[in-house]
């Protein structure tokens, strides 16, 4: 029996080599396999020497030879296959493992294997006799079986499989390359003319949406993302839900600036969030804005969350809180509510892209982003904004681009009063947020994700006491619009850019 041990990385390649030699195997390697394994004082024959070619460009052809590709495709229930064997002088091969160049982590020209893909398919396609090892998580596994006989079809046919999930993530790995390296693409066309995923299961959910659906988190094959490092501290497995409200919180609460800040989250959406220089406070800002909502929730904190913090979160039902430490009185507090998820993460990254499922494949679209910034909004009323109501516009219009359209949020002194969310029409939006608010933005800010298409938009944000409204503009009807504002007094800034979110 022999094997052919080509991989790049070495994990526990010398141990299996060891097995292998146990069991009466021959060893095939060449480059730093080799050198490995000869070096662990194992017998093993260069693959040069075994097919009677020289290793040539620059290493680029060293497995690309019949005596390889043929000792592995050759069905062994066919008679014209074992007669092409023997005339040609090829040995069956019967064992590959083999993992690739890491193209992610460095990519280039360089990195982008030949040999090693065609020489793990070959093994793959022919797993009815030969198995193939592409992981070495699977080693141990793999000579325990040999040891105790041969790998059974079963586990040739897994294997197999897994070989081919290897290969493809490695190609769409490269296509990516591709893709972002492309000088000659269209730069006013962000989208690929392709895209090839390929994703890992990597954390089972306690269930899916709802308690009878079975789910799971994927990650790209050779991405990393801040769940990969977030630290679950207490609570019971995560659900589909936790993680999607989780990954929302997140997001908003790194969406917000830099100064502390606490965000509460139901249902992807926030139903409030605040910045105060005490974090303890701005937890408790950030709960006030909708206590009711905030029950079973989902908070997220960007600083250290001290005693006092933990001890006002304690107080309520929450399902889970992340923030990116605790000070040990604070997690002594924490670790008390047995059902309390408590995360430990990194800052999130921002994805390019945004995908979602439909019948037969996915829409596509660039990640929304805040492109406009304060100081490029345009002033439409006779009245511009003070320094205080422009800081307390752009954060109501951070927030709105998070919340599920249509929406309204009320905001004042870095504190959300009232966020009407995902409401068929604007009115009904601004009239939950205004009733949520309930007089406390008097003073303060109105967002809105889109524009007003009629002056009777403006009804919440003037009940509610507002002195400033943000809207991206656009409207037939904007001078109608801009003329109920004056009339009332009040200062509003178009931002030129839309905010839906579905």
């Amino acid at each position: 029996m022999k094997a052919l041990l080509s991989v790049y990385d070495k994990t526990g390649i010398t141990d299996l080599a060891r097995s292998l030699v146990d069991a009466g195997w021959e060893l095939l390697s060449s480059g730093g396999t080799a050198r490995a394994i000869a070096e662990a004082g194992l017998p093993v024959t260069d693959v040069a020497d075994h097919t009677g070619s020289p290793i040539m460009l620059g290493h680029r052809v060293v497995t690309l030879h019949p005596k390889i590709h043929g000792g592995l495709l050759a069905d062994r229930n066919d008679p014209e296959h074992q007669a092409d064997l023997e005339t040609h002088g090829i040995d069956p091969i019967d064992l590959v493992v083999g993992n690739l160049y890491p193209f992610s982590s460095d990519p280039g020209i360089e990195l982008i294997d030949i040999g090693g893909p065609t020489m793990v398919r070959a093994a793959a396609k022919n797993h009815e006799h030969v198995g193939v090892v592409v992981d070495p998580a699977d080693y141990d596994a793999v000579a325990a079986e040999i040891s105790a006989g041969g790998l059974s079809f079963e586990t040739r046919r897994r294997l197999a499989r897994k070989a081919f999930a290897h290969t493809a993530a490695y190609d769409a790995a490269i296509v990516s390359w591709f893709d972002d390296t492309d000088e000659a693409s269209d730069a006013t066309d962000p989208l690929p003319d392709s895209i090839h995923l390929a994703a890992d299961r990597v954390q089972d959910l306690r269930y899916g949406e709802n308690p009878h659906q079975v789910g799971a988190r994927y990650r790209f094959s050779g991405q990393h993302s801040w769940w990969d490092d977030a630290i679950q501290h207490n609570g019971k497995d995560l659900s589909f839900l936790n993680l999607y409200d989780t990954e929302a919180a997140w997001q908003l609460v790194h969406a917000l600036g830099g100064e502390p800040t606490a965000v509460v989250i139901k249902h992807a959406n926030p139903c409030g969030a605040a910045t105060h220089s005490d974090i303890a406070e701005a937890y408790r800002r950030a709960h006030a804005c909708d206590p009711v909502s905030a029950f079973g929730g989902i908070v997220a904190i960007n600083r250290e969350v001290p005693a006092e913090l933990a001890t006002s979160l304690a107080e309520i039902f929450t399902e889970v809180i992340v923030a990116p430490g605790y000070t040990p009185e604070a997690m002594e507090i924490l670790m008390a509510k047995k059902n309390l998820r408590v995360l430990e993460a990194m800052p999130p990254s921002s994805a390019l892209l945004d995908m979602r499922s439909i019948d037969g494949g996915l829409l596509v679209q660039t990640t929304d982003r805040l492109l406009a910034q304060a100081e490029d909004w345009t002033v439409a009323t006779d009245r511009a904004p003070t320094e205080q109501e422009r800081a307390d516009l752009a954060f109501a219009w951070a927030v709105a681009a998070r919340v599920s359209s249509n929406t309204i949020v009320l905001a004042k002194d870095g504190q959300a009063f009232g966020i009407g969310a995902g409401q068929q029409n604007r009115r009904d939006a601004g009239r939950i947020a205004a009733e949520k608010a309930d007089g406390r933005a008097t003073g303060g800010a109105c967002a809105s994700d889109a524009f007003f298409p009629f002056k009777d938009g403006l009804e919440a944000a003037i009940d509610a006491g507002c002195t400033a409204v943000v809207q991206p503009g656009g409207s037939v009807r904007d001078d109608e619009v801009i003329a109920a504002a004056n009339e009332a007094g009040i200062a509003m800034v178009f931002t030129g850019e839309r905010h839906f979110k579905h």
